[in-house]
């Protein structure tokens, strides 16, 4: 197994043994009410929104580069008169 594969289980064990030994209920002050969850439950949440979150922002952007837009606007303006009979076979 390489490396990052065998990090990836002990940080799960560890994580998951943090989850099993903190299952106690606890009272969290929401906004209008107090009410007692298990810190089971806001630990896992609060992870898992980090992790949408963190996924959210890290993921790469899909945009157009003006590069692209000028190969566009090119392939666009191309006189085909100018091109040879092998060309417009090719592109057609």
């Amino acid at each position: 197994m390489r490396t990052k594969t065998i990090l990836i289980i002990i940080l799960t064990a560890l994580f998951t043994i943090f989850l099993m030994i903190n299952t106690d209920a606890v009272q969290f002050d929401f906004i209008f009410m107090k009410k007692d969850i298990s810190k089971l439950v806001v630990v896992g949440v609060c992870t898992f929104i980090g992790f949408v979150l963190g996924f959210w922002v890290g993921r790469p952007k899909t945009t157009v580069t003006s590069y692209d837009k000028e190969i566009e606007q090119h392939s666009n303006t191309v006189n085909k008169s100018t091109l040879s009979d092998e060309d417009r076979d090719y592109i057609n």
